[in-house]
């Protein structure tokens, strides 16, 4: 009763809200400008007490944030502003309600080197006082905060390499007078997956076994306790098994996302007393399970609420009453929208209620009292919603018979069978999940049908449909991608004279790889960072390591497509950032040589100052790289006459 009327004054306050941003009329350059430019706000976090909210905030289209911390009862009110002048904030978060910590970041490019200094500072959110920097004789103090410890308000635990062996320690820091205690040194036996109890010990861990190159997960019943071997994860079987965090209700079982013979990932518990693992909590027959979800609340942090998981996007299974009907009362307040309760205080008077959909790049609003609804703001304020497209699930059967799940991206000009991009996602060991996406509507604004498939050896649909994917780069992965054109077109939607292949690191492989196989389905082709010559493929993309390497580097071989160059038979853009550490720029320049000594017609735009993912592309980049590909398409790949304008 108290949620349903609490429903009716919410849908009340919401429909109140005016639009912050009129659509207009957009010219082409600034239809492009709008996509380029950084998202106006980035973040917005509530103080535990509801008093105050960290709004983070761009002060220019290459982003430079700034900090805003405003009181929840006025949020007109002149805010406190917290700015850098040499590194780059990228976020905060609240210690308490008087304090803060604040993350930042530097790349610094020294001769041969290129990396980021990352510092951390803590201060009051009032602004007065001096800043606190732990560990400041370090030049990058990079760690990350563990658990805020509800009975110990004075510490946080954090994890840190506190005496610079490369292996993350786990550290009980005070954040008052910067004393520290380490709580677990990690070694090369127990070196990652460390996990505290809710008491702050860490009494799970991951080990390497060299000799049987196997990931070893290890509980023990208490701090001063034996260590106990309950699960060898074997590089050459790749089945899951992760631990998530320890169960507040009985401290002596640990929640678990496992296969344990089973095609999906699903929820279980370890009891480390009586050594035995519970039924199959929670789990769905074609996707894997995320995890669980428990209270980020101080009174009850860790109680568990829920199990989490992804179909056509994220979505949680309540066990917790409460929380199922705040979550239904606040979705139905937003109606076709995918709503995240981002930040919440203790007692739920305020709330940070995050939106997004296919036609919404995002949009927070703080929600007080479950009554009266504010406009925070919108993430891309410029972005003209009437042109982004509508987004479809489907699924669609590859010529081996094996269903492939996709995100169709429909335009709101021109009409069917539509100028298409395929668009595969990177990795290649991810999956896509589709609400909101920029390249795909940039896209669709320009008219452009956008097909992104989670091909096999995507993950997220179980072992098998993952596994599909080893040592099949270029080949059957490829297929996939020509199979998706096939069905669209079978279905009238994707003109088959009119499609393109776009994609970045995996995607950019799959690009190349595309350009030079016979007989496919593609116009054209964009590589954005990509791999284009497999056999200096980057032992970062297994996350270093003989365990890494054997885990994914022995699945990693097909098509190389530098060694098929003289089979280029179609327009071939390829860009890339000229300091990417994931995916090296040296992959392009090669393949540009080879096309130059072949004398194969090609584009290429080297991104000054570009790093490899989506997050290190500012407005300096984007507004040379949108332009770029959009002319293009238009002039390179198709004619301005075959495509939709508006």
């Amino acid at each position: 009763m108290f949620m349903k009327r609490k429903l009716i004054a919410l849908l009340a306050a919401v429909m109140l809200i005016p639009s912050a941003i009129a659509a207009k009329d957009y010219e082409h350059s600034d239809l492009i400008e709008s996509f380029s430019v950084l998202p106006a706000l980035q973040q917005v976090t509530v103080s535990p007490d509801g008093k105050h909210v960290i709004i983070r905030r761009a002060t220019s289209k290459d982003g430079d944030y700034i900090l805003e911390v405003r009181k929840t009862n006025d949020l007109k009110a002149d805010p406190v502003l917290f700015g850098s002048e040499r590194m780059e904030i990228q976020g905060a978060y609240w210690l308490n309600n008087d304090l803060m910590a604040v993350n930042f970041s530097q790349n610094i490019q020294d001769g041969t080197r290129n990396y980021n200094a990352s510092k951390v500072g803590i201060v009051r959110a009032d602004g007065k006082g001096k800043w606190k920097i732990p560990f400041p004789k370090e030049e990058s103090a990079r760690f990350s905060l563990v658990s805020l410890l509800r009975d110990d308000p004075k510490n946080i635990l954090i994890r840190y390499d506190i005496n610079n062996d490369r292996l993350p320690d786990i550290v009980k820091y005070n954040i008052y007078n910067g004393r520290t205690r380490t709580v677990f040194r990690a070694n090369t036996l127990l070196s990652s997956g460390l996990i505290p109890d809710t008491e702050g010990e860490i009494r799970a861990a991951n080990a390497y076994d060299a000799k049987n190159n196997s990931l070893d997960q290890y509980v023990r019943t208490s701090s001063d306790a034996e260590w106990e071997l309950i699960f060898k994860n074997r590089a050459d079987n790749r089945e899951r098994f992760d631990f998530l965090s320890f169960s507040v209700e009985n401290p002596q079982e640990i929640y678990i996302s496992a296969n344990r013979g089973q095609d999906t990932t699903g929820i279980y518990t370890y009891n480390i007393e009586t050594k035995v693992y519970s039924e199959r909590l929670f789990g769905l027959k074609n996707v894997d399970v995320g995890g669980v979800v428990t209270s980020r609340k101080q009174v009850d942090n860790g109680r568990l609420l829920g199990y989490s998981y992804t179909g056509k996007k994220p979505t949680v299974y309540w066990l917790d009453e409460y929380e199922e009907n705040l979550r239904n009362a606040v979705e139905a307040a937003f109606p076709d929208k995918h709503v995240r309760l981002s930040s919440r205080s203790d007692d739920d008077s305020q709330i940070v209620v995050n939106t997004s959909a296919d036609n919404d790049p995002g949009t927070f609003y703080l929600l007080s009292n479950m009554k009266d609804v504010q406009l925070i703001g919108e993430r891309f304020p410029l972005i003209n919603r009437d042109l982004l497209g509508d987004v479809k699930y489907i699924k669609y059967p590859a010529r081996d018979g094996l269903k492939i799940p996709a995100y169709v991206t429909i335009p709101k000009m021109g009409k069917k069978p539509y100028p298409t991009v395929v668009m595969p996602h990177g990795g290649p060991w991810v999956r896509d999940t589709v609400i909101y996406e920029e390249w795909s509507q940039l896209l669709a604004s320009h008219g452009y049908m956008v097909v992104q498939p989670n091909y096999r050896g995507s993950t997220g649909y179980g072992l098998n449909h993952w596994k599909k994917g080893d040592n099949n780069w270029g080949q059957t992965m490829q297929d996939d991608k020509d199979d998706g054109v096939k069905y669209l077109v079978d279905k009238g939607l994707a003109d088959p004279d009119k499609v393109a292949i776009f994609g970045w690191s995996y995607g950019g492989y799959a690009a190349f790889a595309a350009s030079v196989r016979e007989n496919g389905p593609f116009a054209c082709a964009i590589a954005g960072a990509g791999v284009a010559d497999l056999s200096r493929i980057s032992a970062t993309l297994f996350n270093g390591g003989r365990y890494g390497r054997v885990f994914q580097g022995t699945t990693v071989s097909g098509l190389s497509p530098i060694e098929h160059a003289e089979k280029l038979a179609m327009p071939l853009f390829i860009i890339h950032g000229d300091i990417d550490r994931r995916v090296p720029v040296e992959q392009s320049r090669l393949m540009v040589e080879k096309l130059e000594s072949l004398g194969k017609p090609h584009k290429y735009l080297e991104l000054e100052g570009a790093d490899h993912f989506y997050n290190t592309l500012y407005y300096r980049h984007k507004s040379k790289f949108y332009p770029a590909m959009i002319d293009w398409l238009e002039n390179d790949c198709f004619t301005k006459s075959t495509i939709a304008k508006q």
